[in-house]
């Protein structure tokens, strides 16, 4: 019996194909390779396709022997999503009809989806819970909604068992350092900072600082990768055990505002975070932080690592990959 990772090649995909790895379990990925290069699959078992492709997946699941997937094979540019929809009505959404007919085709009937906290837009009460209002302000978080919906519709009419869940701002390289982000395909602020500290990039641009918070900075949930991982990894189990189809928030529960993530970085890094402060982007919200209550609840998950752990291993990470 194996596991099914789709774009596990990817970064929070890589990580929790390690972590499967480390516990024993079979894992067999699927990714297009398209956006990433399979070097942080560490020799895991690589199927190159699509997830569009409705026959390779119904033969890599027959051909494993598969029970359950992990669906991280999609698009996650808001900026992209807007350009070019359909990239991401195609990819994401339509990709996942997909996915799910070859897995149902292959008696495969558990999924755990990589949504995003971005499905609730711009929230009107924080701490966010899962019985928040569901209105996407993007493509690319529609997309993720419409995912959500596609699994559930399945489950309706086909017995799909899923979890959706919605992370708030992943972050950060795995405890060793052997695996991390790819900076040059993200937008996400510590990466940004990453880069502009390490002198790879200008200065980064801090959007606003006359919120009303402590520092006027926006503030955001971040989480560790390898405690996305641990999650995943926790939702399949659930799964496993009869678990009926949900969608779980995974935070921390704790807000860092923008001014805090720089000076924190420049604790670690020894020196100041080149920064610019620019104008509000529309539609931004000041605060935003998860209430993970129900994923302690249902799937006996909290957090573990910090906010420090995830600067100290993002710096590592890509200070590592500059001087290879």
């Amino acid at each position: 019996m194996a596991i099914l990772v789709t774009g596990g090649a990817g970064y929070i995909g890589s990580h929790t194909v390690r972590l499967l790895r480390n516990l024993g379990r079979d894992v067999v990925v699927l990714d297009s390779l398209e956006r990433a290069d399979g070097r942080a699959l560490l020799g895991a078992e690589l199927v190159v396709g699509s997830i569009a492709d409705e026959a390779l997946v119904t033969k890599t699941c027959r051909e494993h022997d598969v029970t359950a997937i992990v669906h991280f094979a999609a698009y996650k540019s808001v900026g992209e999503s807007m350009s070019s929809p359909g990239m991401y009505w195609q990819n994401n959404v339509a990709g996942t009809v997909h996915l799910a007919e070859g897995a149902l085709a292959a008696g495969v009937h558990q999924m755990v989806f990589s949504s995003s906290a971005s499905v609730y837009g711009n929230p009107k009460v924080t701490p966010i819970t899962e019985d928040a209002e569901i209105r996407p302000e993007n493509v690319y978080a529609e997309s993720k909604a419409s995912m959500e919906r596609v699994l559930s519709w399945y489950g309706a009419t086909h017995g799909l068992r899923s979890v959706s869940l919605r992370y708030f701002n992943a972050a950060g390289a795995s405890l060793d350092g052997v695996i991390g982000e790819d900076w040059s395909v993200t937008t996400n602020l510590i990466p940004l900072v990453m880069k502009a500290v390490l002198g790879v990039s200008g200065p980064v641009q801090v959007f606003g600082n006359d919120y009303p918070t402590a520092d006027g900075t926006g503030i955001r949930d971040y989480i560790h990768v390898e405690d996305l991982a641990r999650a995943h990894v926790a939702a399949l189990d659930y799964l496993d055990g009869g678990g009926t189809s949900t969608a779980v928030n995974l935070g921390t529960g704790i807000g860092s505002s923008v001014l805090e993530i720089l000076r924190r970085t420049a604790q670690e890094a020894g020196r100041e975070v080149p920064h610019d402060i620019v104008a509000r982007r529309v539609g931004d919200p000041a605060t935003v932080y998860a209430n993970p209550s129900t994923a302690q609840a249902l799937l006996d998950w909290t957090s573990e690592l910090t906010l420090d752990d995830i600067i100290r291993t993002a710096y590592a990470w890509h200070a590592s990959q500059i001087q290879n």
